[in-house]
């Protein structure tokens, strides 16, 4: 009998057509699931009849809770090479092997760019009056060049988006918690004296961290409110890195020009959430790594992560 293999939020359903499955299909059944199952207990439902779950990023939980309700479930892909709502511990004690896969920066940056191109030219407001009859330009784009790119985190992606700044002639500066200036200057970025610093001098305000204790509610209100009128707050990385009620009021308010969103608090957002209607508000459905050539690396070593573990040697093991 063959086991069985679920792959969890594949809404495009390009899960199966993205990566050649034909190693694994002679001993398991996949069985992809385009709607997003919510609650645990829905999981643990949909989910009690499976030997293996491919999850994409980090929009479904894995708590020791929701293992014990899986007794079948001997193998977790994630993608990517880290996440954070699985809890291995509980993982290894109900004998669950963890894998990962590779992922890549691009396609994160290439959104990041997007949303920021998306605000200054106003190019959703032009496009929607253009295509309904609307007023023949009703917005006045802001200038990038000369102006200044804060990005708050100069890891892997913020340095990419810190290069594409520099290329637009922005006047490029960083900070975080641990950056020093060592490593601002091989990004060849100037390196903010503080948090506070880097949101009050920025036109853009690009957000690039992992989502940690330290960093979990680093924009409030406060933090907001150094923003200045005419600025653009970018977040592609976690919801959780800002304040949403925070955010949400200083939008409503017109603290500042607008914003470009990527990440929320509950995914998918629901119908009625704020987020769906407060103005100022650029956002797309957590499509950062969502592309053609992420999906082949997703699902490709997906497919090779059920065969090392079928043949006895699993890879990219996580935990």
């Amino acid at each position: 009998m063959k086991l069985r293999c679920a792959v969890l939020d594949d809404f495009q359903g390009v899960a199966m057509t993205s990566a050649d499955w034909t190693p694994v299909l002679d001993r398991v059944e996949v069985v992809s699931f385009t709607e997003h199952v919510g609650t645990e207990d829905e999981l643990a439902a949909a989910l009690a009849d499976f030997d293996l779950i491919v999850t994409l990023r980090e929009r479904v939980a894995f708590p020791a809770s929701l293992f014990s309700r899986l007794p079948r479930l001997k193998l977790l892909i994630a993608s990517g090479m880290r996440n954070s709502v699985i809890d291995y511990a509980a993982a290894e004690r109900h004998g669950v092997t963890v894998c990962g896969t590779a992922s890549s920066q691009a396609p994160p940056v290439e959104l990041t760019w997007a949303l920021i191109l998306g605000l200054a030219r106003g190019l959703v407001v032009e496009n929607t009056a253009l295509r309904t009859g609307g007023p023949w330009q009703s917005t006045v784009g802001a200038d990038l060049h000369g102006r200044r790119l804060g990005l708050l985190g100069l890891g892997k992606i913020g340095s990419r988006v810190a290069g594409i700044g520099s290329a637009f002639g922005m006047e490029v500066t960083a900070w975080s918690q641990n950056l020093t200036r060592q490593r601002a200057d091989e990004v060849g970025v100037a390196l903010a004296g503080s948090k506070e610093e880097l949101l009050a001098s920025s036109d853009v305000v690009s957000i690039h961290l992992a989502l940690s204790d330290r960093t979990r509610g680093l924009l409030g209100a406060a933090e907001l409110a150094l923003l200045k009128p005419a600025a653009y707050l970018v977040n592609t990385s976690r919801a959780a890195i800002v304040d949403q009620d925070a955010l949400i009021d200083a939008l409503r308010r017109g603290a500042f020009a607008g914003a470009g969103v990527d990440v929320f608090d509950v995914e998918p957002l629901p119908a009625d959430h704020p987020m769906r209607t407060v103005p100022r508000l650029l956002a797309t459905p957590h499509l950062g790594y969502v592309s053609q050539d992420n999906y082949r690396r997703y699902y490709g070593e997906a497919v090779e992560d059920i065969q090392a573990f079928l043949d006895g040697s699993p890879v990219r093991v996580l935990g």
